[in-house]
Parts: structure tokens; C-alpha cells; sequence
């Protein structure tokens, strides 16, 4: 079945967007994971810690997977058994079968919402493990560079080139922040603009229900809607987000070169105090743990998904099928429904498409990412050593963290 195609930028994305996330956060740790164990070669005790980190990490993705196989056989649910049920009951104008269709789908829901609960405590608990992993690399560094006094002249202006180069991610990092809550509230005002016109219209209530992704409730505004100045209204709000959301697709390119131009300055420090048998600073390990976070919000951000969703399937329950005075409006409306339900069943296959996409990342991180484990970086010699970080760098280059930018934080649901 086609996904339905919403031209429009920005707050049209309708689709939630973790899934596009998912993919750079989970490449980079397992990279990240990489350059921490070349970096401490020929330092056994913290090898084994980042060895015993990166399987914790490694057995997480794979209940990861088994999360989003909840998500994508609820939705296949909604698109093969819910869809069909309340499509029927409405035919024969049955509200009573319908509400009970819908209370089936608000325990699929649950039990999603559940067990992405439990995975999301994995993920905290997990990240607390690899800041005391961090912990552990600064004390035995600490006790290693009692030893060496002197630093050299080359590795200082190493430092102060990492320091600058901090200093100036950091400075993106706050402008991105800043632009992410102004495109947050911009969205939130098309949302509510939307949720103004719909109030007006019976139909929109329901569609807005069965099809809880923002842009195609847009869509069905601009197609039913008439009046020139909520439209240019809508068109303004669209407008000013895709301007946001412009300026963030360019400021998180400018990050992401800074980040990795502080990648290879920090390992280039890293093997400087290798070479002096100095314990490099666990950097790599600190953005491990900012990776490890930002896979936990976008699967809390899965877990208000489905939470939306079942709020939703609840009011369609109350205010439709189980309000009295309501049912009237439901037999007047039932073509309308019905072009709901079918617009519904695309939209949720499309979904459904997305989190196989996001379970294929899993499965993929979990079984081959961490193969780098199998070989002990001790064990390298040089010209091996120095092949592998260059094969690293080459992976982390490749990682394209700006392609989902445009719908990052566009807000999924219209509640």
C-alpha cells in the first residue's frame, strides 16, 4: 500500500521522526565506543571496562529491536484488525461494536507504552554505567600523569586548538538549542491554529482521531477548507517554521564539522599521551553517553506517541460512539468517517514501514557493530593501530545527521 505523499515542508512531515534519529545516534556510539578502546590500548584494566560497556550497550539495541516489533505488530493490528472492525460498525451503524474495537486497541497501546517504559529505564540505568566507567578512566589517568610532569610544546597548541574548537561547538550547540524551542513553540501555534478549525467542523474531529499525524490533518484543512484568511493564516505559520527549520538544517551542519573536527583532534592528543603512556582524557566516552541520551528521547518521544494515540482512540470512543446526542452526527457523517478510516490505514502501514526501518538499525548495531570487540587494541601494532582509527574516522564522516533535521522536532501528534 502507498505511503500518502504531503508535499508541504516543515509541520506536513506527518510522520514521527525518530526513526530517521535513531540511525546516526546509534552508528555514532558504537564508533565512539571504537575510539575509546583504540585509546586505551596497552591499559588492560580500562580496556575490559570499555569492552564490558560496549556489550551492555550492544544487548540493549537488541531489546530495542524487540521494542519496535511491538510497535510495528500494533500497527499492523490497527491497519488489519481495528480499521476494518470500526469500518463495519459504522456500515451497520453499531456503536457499541465499535466501542469495543477501540477499547482492543487502547490494551494493544498499553502494553506498548509499558514496555517502552522498561526500556527507557534500561537506557538510564545503562548511561549511569558508562558515566562511572568515565569515572574510572579520570582516576586512573590521574594516578598515570603524576608520573609525567612536563608537557611538550606540540601538544599544548594541541590543547588550545581543542579548547577553541569547544568553545566554538559549544556556542552551536546553544544557538541549535534556541532554535529547536523556537520551532517547538511555532509548531505548537500550527497545532493549535489547526485544532481552532477543526472545533468548527464534525468531520475534522473525527479524521483527526483516526489519522493523529499533524500534517495530513493540515492537508485535509487546506482541501476543506475555504476561507481565504484561515488559509493565509496557515500558509504564514508554515512559513515562518520552514525559515526555523532552515537555519537549524545549516547550524547542525556547522555542528557536526565541529564535531568532527574535534574527534580528530582529540584523537591525535589521544595518541600524543599514548605515546608518552599517559591514559588519554575519556572524551569519546562522554559523547558515547550523549549518543546513549538521545537514543532515550526519541523513544520517550515514541512513548508520547503512542500515549497521544490512545488518548485519541479514547476521546473517538467517548465523544462519537458513546455520547448519545452524537450518534446523529456519526450516521450524518459516515462517508466522512469512512474516507477517514482509509486515509488512517495508509497513514498507519507508513508508520508501521518506519518502525521496520528503525528495528532494521537495531538489529543491524546489534549484531555487527561491535565486532571491533573480538580483537584487543593492545594487540595492534602501529601501522595496524593507525589503519583502524583511520577507518573510524572515515565511518564517522559518513554519518549524516542532518538529513532529518526538517522534521526533528516537528511535533507528530495533534492531540
Amino acid at each position: 500500500m502507498p505511503c500518502l505523499h504531503v508535499l508541504r515542508l516543515a509541520v506536513t512531515q506527518w510522520s514521527p521522526t525518530f526513526v530517521q534519529d535513531l540511525l546516526p545516534a546509534a552508528q555514532k556510539t558504537a564508533l565512539l565506543y571504537h575510539l575509546s578502546y583504540l585509546c586505551l590500548a596497552n591499559f588492560p584494566n580500562l580496556e575490559r571496562i570499555i569492552r564490558s560497556r560496549a556489550v551492555e550497550t550492544q544487548l540493549l539495541f537488541g531489546s530495542s529491536d524487540a521494542t519496535m516489533l511491538k510497535c510495528i505488530l500494533t500497527s499492523e493490528n490497527l491497519v488489519q484488525s481495528l480499521f476494518p472492525m470500526l469500518t463495519k460498525a459504522v456500515e451497520k451503524n453499531k456503536p457499541v461494536l465499535a466501542v469495543k474495537f477501540l477499547a482492543k486497541a487502547q490494551v494493544w497501546i498499553k502494553e506498548i507504552i509499558t514496555e517502552v517504559d522498561r526500556i527507557v529505564e534500561k537506557y538510564d540505568l545503562h548511561n549511569k554505567d558508562v558515566a562511572s566507567s568515565t569515572s574510572d578512566v579520570v582516576k586512573e589517568k590521574i594516578e598515570t600523569d603524576k608520573k609525567i610532569t612536563q608537557q611538550d610544546h606540540e601538544m599544548k597548541q594541541t590543547e588550545n586548538t581543542l579548547n577553541d574548537l569547544k568553545s566554538k561547538l559549544q556556542k552551536a550547540t546553544k544557538e541549535l538549542a534556541e532554535l529547536e524551542r523556537k520551532i517547538n513553540s511555532k509548531s505548537q501555534e500550527i497545532q493549535d491554529f489547526a485544532k481552532s478549525i477543526t472545533k468548527t467542523r464534525k468531520g475534522f474531529g473525527i479524521f483527526a482521531a483516526v489519522v493523529p499525524f499533524v500534517g495530513l490533518i493540515v492537508k485535509s484543512i487546506y482541501d476543506a477548507v475555504h476561507d481565504p484568511e484561515n488559509v493565509a493564516r496557515m500558509k504564514a505559520l508554515e512559513a515562518e517554521l520552514n525559515n526555523l527549520i532552515a537555519d537549524k538544517t545549516a547550524l547542525k551542519q556547522k555542528q557536526w564539522q565541529l564535531e568532527l573536527q574535534i574527534i580528530d583532534w582529540q584523537m591525535k592528543f589521544a595518541k600524543a599521551n599514548f605515546d608518552r603512556n599517559s591514559i588519554p582524557d575519556p572524551i569519546h566516552l562522554n559523547e558515547v553517553q550523549s549518543s546513549l541520551s538521545k537514543i532515550q528521547a526519541i523513544l520517550i518521544q515514541l512513548k508520547n506517541f503512542w500515549e497521544n494515540v490512545a488518548q485519541m482512540l479514547k476521546y473517538l470512543e467517548q465523544k462519537t460512539f458513546v455520547g448519545e446526542d452524537l450518534i446523529e452526527d456519526l450516521v450524518e457523517l459516515k462517508d466522512e468517517f469512512l474516507e477517514s478510516i482509509k486515509a488512517a490505514e495508509e497513514a498507519w502501514s507508513c508508520f508501521g514501514a518506519g518502525c521496520k526501518k528503525a528495528s532494521v538499525i537495531f538489529k543491524i548495531q546489534a549484531k555487527d557493530a561491535y565486532k571491533f570487540l573480538e580483537v584487543s587494541p593492545s594487540s595492534l601494532s602501529k601501522e595496524q593501530w593507525q589503519t583502524e582509527y583511520e577507518s573510524v574516522k572515515e565511518q564517522l564522516q559518513k554519518i549524516d545527521p542532518v538529513q532529518s533535521v526538517t522534521s526533528s522536532n516537528t511535533p507528530a501528534i495533534s492531540e
